[in-house]
């Protein structure tokens, strides 16, 4: 089966349950926001909307990459746009000097501080392998119609 790009069932309830906090003005008694990572997945993986929690099953791995991915930078708090609550890092996923021989073709988002790493989305994008090079993924506009994460 194939990696599917979907904002994961269970964060839905997870966000309805305040696990996740993208901001740091949350009403969980604390004010400190959540951090996130993103994993690399093989092509030939099955992510999708059923991750519940990061695990490193069809991960890729390769030189300089390290299991769970890396960290992403969320220096823009959520906002609305219109209706739609949206959120996006504030700067591209970078992967430094890499070497992944293995086709891979989806990206995990999850909050690393949550105890299970808890999931929130699957993104895909064209195939790609790479030798000693920077991966980069770069963010889309902050907006309704191009947010990372957008709930309408």
């Amino acid at each position: 089966m194939a990696n599917s790009q979907a904002f994961c069932s269970q964060a839905k309830v997870d966000l309805m349950n305040g696990k996740h906090a993208f901001g740091a003005s949350v009403a969980r008694g604390d004010t400190t926001k959540d951090a996130y990572k993103a994993a690399l997945y093989l092509a030939s993986a099955s992510r999708g909307a059923g991750d519940t929690v990061y695990n490193s099953t069809g991960e890729v791995s390769g030189t300089n990459y390290t299991a769970g991915g890396v960290a992403v930078t969320t220096g823009t708090a959520p906002s609305l746009s219109g209706t739609t609550a949206i959120f996006t890092p504030s700067a591209s996923i970078v992967y430094t000097n890499v070497t992944l021989a293995t086709a891979f073709d989806a990206v995990l988002l999850y909050n690393d501080t949550s105890a299970t790493k808890l999931a929130l989305s699957v993104h895909t994008f064209g195939s790609q392998t790479i030798t000693a090079g920077t991966f980069t993924l770069t963010m889309p506009t902050h907006d309704a119609t191009n947010a990372l994460v957008r709930i309408a």
